[in-house]
């Protein structure tokens, strides 16, 4: 059987609609039955069948973020996995043959136009994936999994994250008069809700219609909230913390305005990480709660895009501390790439982040094309100062003075250097 980390968001259904937290296939650790052969030039060394594409574009773009030039036989698989009419499926064996429509999906497609857009050159792939995206967006502006179902929270943030990487305001691509952002917003917890769950994410509505808060679904929309997408680079911060859902006394509004969302995310995934001591819980149905370092990554992914990397900055530790469990040792392409694009946006250093992340991952694929030297900024911090003789330009006389007396004169010259300290 399949753990619920190898199995798709549409496969999870039945346990989402239970409050249980999903995700595309974010783990490549083998399944238990038959797997199929890892091809030449994708990361990871487990079955690629549920989450081929997924872990090669978090790699792709971790790396790129990372200064490595991948090498050409990685960049090609994840292009040659895309369908004649631009989406990807999770993975494709057979890449000479016709796509199947029903195994296109979303999430794939969406970290693939990420990962394109941050190698760069390969803007007609782009293209081509945001018009699936766009052919495929359900009639209230959201996102499913697998195109011709319920939209969910998850789907629908990764597809926002597409759309802003390829430069795309979501608010401007609708459906039957529904953006982006409103099918966002229809997962999203607002003024009906308990004060303690007000700002977070459903993955989907239950069958009454109501909406109960979910980790991952939570995490992975607040970036998506918060105008973001993948690699995060985001440098405005603010000091304060994330504001909550402003609800008058007996308020009922159930959607959440979009000029409040990523703000009302924020503050209840600081609440949820600081009551579970900096890390958010994987509940499944029958199964005892565990860390959820998926939803973990992404809520500190949203809160450092939102402008709040103090408040992340306590998930951001556990991981640096716990991550080597999630990554199995660096040897899981998914979990060490998402854990790559965390240390980056916190601008931590990846070589001491519960390992050294780059190494790790480029282990994991083929040889890179050309990675990047030791940083500037280390090679001077370790470098001794030099000093130097940079010509008559850097030298300045101070003054002469001639001693007249018995024997001779002596010349006095003072002199200063620049540079001496960087």
């Amino acid at each position: 059987m399949l753990t619920a980390a190898r199995l798709g968001a549409a496969a999870l259904s039945a346990a989402l609609l239970a409050g249980a937290a999903a995700a595309p296939a974010l783990a490549d650790s083998p399944s238990t039955g038959a797997t199929a052969p890892v091809p030449e030039g994708l990361y990871g060394k487990g079955d690629p069948t549920y989450d081929g594409v997924w872990r090669q574009s978090l790699a792709l773009t971790a790396l790129t973020g990372a200064k490595v030039t991948p090498a050409d036989s990685a960049v090609s698989w994840l292009t040659g996995q895309q369908c004649a009419d631009g989406g990807w499926p999770s993975y494709r064996a057979d890449t000479s043959a016709a796509c199947d429509a029903k195994n296109e999906d979303s999430n794939a497609t969406a970290v693939a136009v990420q990962a394109l857009v941050a190698l760069g050159g390969h803007q007609d792939a782009v293209d081509k994936g945001v018009q699936w995206l766009k052919a495929n967006q359900n009639a209230d502006g959201s996102w499913a999994y697998t195109p011709g179902t319920p939209g969910d929270a998850n789907s629908t943030g990764l597809a926002v994250n597409a759309l802003l990487a390829a430069k795309l305001d979501p608010a401007g691509v609708a459906k039957s008069g529904r953006s982006a952002f409103d099918g966002l917003a229809l997962f999203q917890l607002g003024c009906a809700a308990p004060a303690d769950q007000r700002g977070a994410f459903a993955y989907q509505p239950d069958p009454t219609g109501a909406l109960a808060p979910n980790a991952l679904a939570s995490g992975q929309a607040s970036l998506a909230a918060a105008g973001g997408k993948l690699p995060v680079t985001n440098t405005n911060r603010t000091d304060a913390a994330p504001k909550a859902l402003p609800c008058a006394d007996g308020a009922t509004e159930p959607l959440v305005p979009r000029a409040d969302s990523a703000e009302a995310a924020g503050a209840y995934l600081t609440a949820q990480l600081a009551a579970g001591g900096q890390h958010l819980t994987l509940s499944l149905p029958g199964a005892t709660p565990t860390p959820d370092y998926t939803a973990t990554a992404w809520a500190a992914l949203g809160l450092i895009q939102g402008g709040h990397p103090q408040q992340a900055a306590g998930a951001v530790d556990w991981l640096a501390k716990e991550g080597g469990t999630w990554t199995k040792s660096g040897t899981d392409a998914s979990a060490t790439a998402t854990l790559l694009l965390v240390a980056q946006a916190a601008q931590r250093d990846p070589a001491a982040f519960g390992g050294d992340l780059v190494a790790q991952l480029t282990a994991l694929g083929p040889a890179p094309k050309a990675t990047a030297p030791a940083s500037a900024s280390a090679s001077a911090s370790s470098a001794p100062a030099k000093k130097k003789d940079d010509g008559l330009g850097q030298w300045w006389p101070i003054g002469i003075g001639l001693l007249i007396g018995v024997g001779g004169g002596l010349v006095l010259s003072l002199q200063r250097k620049r540079g001496l300290k960087r």
